[in-house]
């Protein structure tokens, strides 16, 4: 959301998406590709005028909100993968291959150091693998590569 300041005090060809009436303010808001009155963006649940509590609105089936209804009406973004607990909204993750982890659940299967943004893995039938302990690669040191080598990922954290 950008809170822009509109040259001349005027805004001659923008109408706001809330209430479609000509935006003549001296604040005008930018959020999902439209612009706002400051005072018709607000959040569908508890009318808050966005604008006035942040920097950031959620758009969600066809809802505008803040972002303490945003989590409290989509709370969390499914269950971790490796564990199967609930990760909440609000927490950071770590993804691959579709899959959610928590940060401290994405850890190699061999040796369980955990995996951050850089390292290199591979993901083989839902396992992760740090670039160390990833299958095939006692074949590639002693060049017996029978074995096709998965390519290299990079980790990449995720909101």
């Amino acid at each position: 959301m950008v809170n822009s300041q509109v040259t001349g005090g005027v805004c001659s060809s923008r109408s706001c998406a809330g209430c479609g009436g000509h935006i003549a303010d001296r604040f005008l808001l930018f959020s999902m590709e439209c612009y706002w009155h400051t005072s018709c963006l607000k959040c569908s649940c508890c009318q808050a005028q966005l604008g006035e509590i942040g920097t950031t609105c959620y758009s969600k089936g066809g809802m505008i909100l803040c972002r303490t209804d945003y989590i409290r009406l989509f709370g969390h973004t499914g269950a971790c993968s490796a564990c199967g607990q609930s990760i909440p909204a609000s927490e950071m993750v770590m993804r691959a291959q579709g899959n959610v982890y928590h940060l401290k659940c994405f850890s190699c299967a061999t040796c369980r150091n955990q995996l951050v943004p850089g390292d290199r893995f591979h993901y083989v039938n839902g396992t992760l693998f740090c670039e160390h302990d990833r299958p095939g690669a006692s074949l590639l040191n002693t060049h017996l590569q029978s074995n096709p080598v998965l390519p290299d990922q990079k980790v990449s954290f995720t909101l």
